[in-house]
């Protein structure tokens, strides 16, 4: 896991230039409407202006916003390094119990949503209905964004359970392809016909296990090359999509032209930094 995390962090460097700056000055040339702002975001509310002694210090809002994710770090955490983890089989600890309970995803966001309440509303001495309202206008403000992505993620369930995956998986077999290029080539093509980046990934890894440790490929480089694989082409029947369309207020086209092309991008690139990587530590 070490290994990944800091191959990741070369990978990641390139990738996040590329697609970042370098991209977003070609994306401005063949797609300028979408980087004009046409008043206030309807999925992100209202845009309101604030008296700097209103506003919430920076490290609040930082904690607010990453309070879900520091809960499930800490399950993960503690899964790695005490009594073989957060939910043991045999005689589970108090502790063992509260730990698995507030890293489940559904409780973590629960409690970072009270906490959210408090820091930016009791703890500023904000009326309770005053946040009240304030929850209820976020909650029509994703109504149809959550029903958008649920449609997006029923199409692709119902992909999956057609069976896509499986022929997929068929076409690859015994190719002699490098284990690399076959495992991000696989990932590549799962996610254009199913969407989801999770499951991509994890049938990718299966259909290309047995010839990494054939092949005597690093398996961290594996990681990576399947993780770029699976982010590529981002397109009609991937939550992200639409989640990237509605909160910016793009058009279909526009969408594709940014948002697929930057996955597309962040993908190649991630390849050829494996391969590069695969050079100098096979």
């Amino acid at each position: 896991m070490v290994k990944v995390l800091l191959f990741g962090i070369i990978v990641a460097v390139p990738a996040a230039y590329i697609a970042g700056p370098l991209f977003t000055k070609l994306a401005e040339k063949f797609a300028p409407s979408a980087f004009k702002q046409k008043g206030n975001l309807s999925s992100l509310g209202e845009v309101k202006e604030m008296a700097p002694d209103e506003e919430p210090s920076f490290g609040v809002s930082v904690l607010t916003s990453l309070f879900p994710v520091i809960l499930m770090a800490i399950t993960t955490i503690y899964k790695m390094t005490v009594d073989g983890g957060a939910t043991p089989t045999k005689n589970p600890t108090m502790l063992d119990q509260i730990v698995a309970f507030i890293g489940d995803p559904a409780i973590a966001m629960l409690i970072s949503l009270l906490f959210a309440m408090w820091s930016m509303g009791w703890a500023r001495k904000r009326a309770t209905k005053d946040i009240m309202e304030t929850v209820e206008n976020a909650v029509k403000s994703i109504a149809m964004l959550l029903l958008v992505i649920g449609g997006g993620g029923a199409f692709k369930q119902v992909l999956i359970d057609g069976g896509v995956g499986n022929e997929v998986a068929k076409i690859f077999t015994n190719s002699s392809i490098s284990p690399l290029i076959l495992g991000w080539l696989v990932a590549v093509v799962l996610r254009v016909a199913l969407g989801s980046a999770t499951v991509a990934a994890l049938t990718a890894a299966g259909i290309v296990a047995p010839l990494m440790s054939a092949a005597g490929v690093d398996p961290a480089l594996m990681v990576l090359a399947i993780g770029a694989g699976s982010l590529a082409a981002s397109h009609v029947n991937d939550a992200g999509f639409w989640m990237f369309r509605e909160y910016f207020d793009l058009t279909v086209k526009q969408t594709l032209s940014i948002w697929t092309v930057l996955e597309t991008v962040i993908s190649v690139v991630g390849i050829c930094m494996v391969m590069i990587l695969n050079m100098f530590f096979h």
